[in-house]
């Protein structure tokens, strides 16, 4: 097995305490003067999903930390509002009025399952709070105050499903979490298909409290199709995995949200992971310069976190689009939101670590999403991740099919494929 993950493998067993370490307040103060410049991080540091979202607060610090040491933003120090939210959307609630109210943020970094993101989202809306939202998503938000940076799922699918329609066959089996975010993978899954020509011929949404998965694994063995499509999220689905290889399920599969967020092929005994195929914009075992060189993005994120288990792929986005926030307050001469906010719709691109040497990702000012460059990776046998595939994804449902344009008109909705695509839904 690959030595790296042997070796990190020893700090799993305290991911949970870790998670649970309170790095909140390290970065200074908490309130905004002429010379400083305050940002909220509420990220989960404990609670349900600590796991997933204590790596995206590390990486925060991290660009925080470098800025600084830079000179700051137009010369002024960053100071952060970090209390943690502990997983829980009324809280998030709570902290979101205080960031803007008492706190006075000048940007807002907040919340992993798109559950939060719309529990805050009519207080964003309602206050024009400048907020960027990190997650991989379902996608579809078109709203002038939210720069949701992460990759929708057309994104992510669109990079791995067209690959195992070419390597293995049409014939696709979905697996999905039965709420918001894999219903709507699921819609985009048949979207997909249809454009590969490629057919979905089975279908199952999964209850978040299901651990067991034998009746789903004799459905699929029965279907016999070319390939599994899992969105499948949480801590009880993960047993998902470990169940297939024990009954000898080698299907390939290919999914957007194993390892790439949760670490599963560190976390869970080989040869659990084998065969999977992820379709990320980051991983951190991409293979590029930025991201593994010596002093590169890996290396100087476990020089200050050297205890945490993994570097996620949330904890990218939260990475780079601090330092596309930086761009854009420079760029506007101002931390004045409304000015920002043109800064960033006017087109900010960034040397961010997903993107192979000379090549940048782009914010699309127009949809407040960005054109990452994704990444197909494989675990085999041993839980070792390589990169089969990659190239730019941009985003294209907003903008081709929606018609997204938040530098013309405002906007603050949440469009959905059903809304556009006859065979969604």
């Amino acid at each position: 097995m690959n030595d790296r993950l042997v070796s990190r493998r020893q700090f799993l067993g305290s991911a949970a305490a870790v998670a649970g370490t309170a790095f909140a307040g390290c970065m200074g103060g908490t309130s905004s003067s002429s010379d400083t410049i305050t940002l909220g991080i509420l990220e989960d540091r404990s609670g349900n999903f600590a796991l997933v979202g204590d790596p995206k607060y590390k990486a925060s610090l991290l660009a925080i930390e470098e800025i600084n040491e830079n000179g700051g933003i137009n010369g002024q120090q960053i100071e952060v509002f970090d209390p943690d939210p502990q997983s829980d959307n009324q809280r998030y609630q709570e902290l979101t009025r205080r960031a803007i109210n008492q706190e006075n943020v000048d940007a807002l970094w907040a919340g992993y399952s798109s559950a939060t993101r719309e529990a805050i989202r009519p207080i964003i809306d309602r206050e024009d709070q400048l907020y960027f939202y990190t997650t991989q998503y379902e996608g579809g938000v078109c709203d002038q105050n939210v720069f949701a940076v992460g990759p929708t799922a057309r994104q992510q699918l669109g990079s791995v499903l067209p690959y195992l329609v070419e390597e293995y066959g049409p014939r696709i089996y979905t697996i999905a979490a039965d709420y918001n975010f894999g219903q709507l993978s699921a819609d985009w899954v048949r979207v997909l298909a249809n454009e590969n020509g490629a057919e979905v011929i089975g279908e199952e949404f999964i209850p978040l409290s299901n651990s067991q998965f034998g009746s789903t694994i004799n459905r699929i063995q029965e279907a016999d199709p070319d390939f599994v499509m899992s969105m499948l999220v949480g801590a009880n689905h993960t047993s998902f995995y470990e169940q297939k290889a024990s009954a000898g399920l080698d299907v390939p599969i290919g999914t957007s949200t194993a390892m790439a967020q949760g670490y599963e092929h560190l976390r869970l005994d080989p040869p659990a992971m084998e065969n999977i195929y992820a379709g990320v914009n980051y991983m951190e075992e991409i293979p590029t310069e930025r991201n593994t060189e010596d002093g590169g993005f890996v290396d100087r994120y476990f020089e200050k976190f050297p205890d945490a288990p993994y570097l996620n792929e949330e904890a990218e986005n939260n990475y780079f689009s601090i330092y596309m926030y930086k761009q854009a307050v420079e760029q506007a001469g101002t931390t004045d939101q409304a000015e920002v906010k043109a800064a960033l719709e006017s087109g900010i691109t960034y040397e961010a670590p997903e993107a192979p040497a000379g090549e940048s990702i782009a914010l699309d000012g127009a949809t407040h999403h960005v054109d990452h460059h994704m990444w197909v990776m494989r675990a085999d046998g041993e839980h070792n991740v390589e990169a089969v595939d990659d190239r730019v994804i941009p985003e294209a449902f907003l903008s081709e099919t929606v018609g997204c344009d938040l530098a013309s008109e405002d906007e603050e909705t949440q469009y959905t494929p059903q809304d556009f695509y006859e065979v969604a839904g």
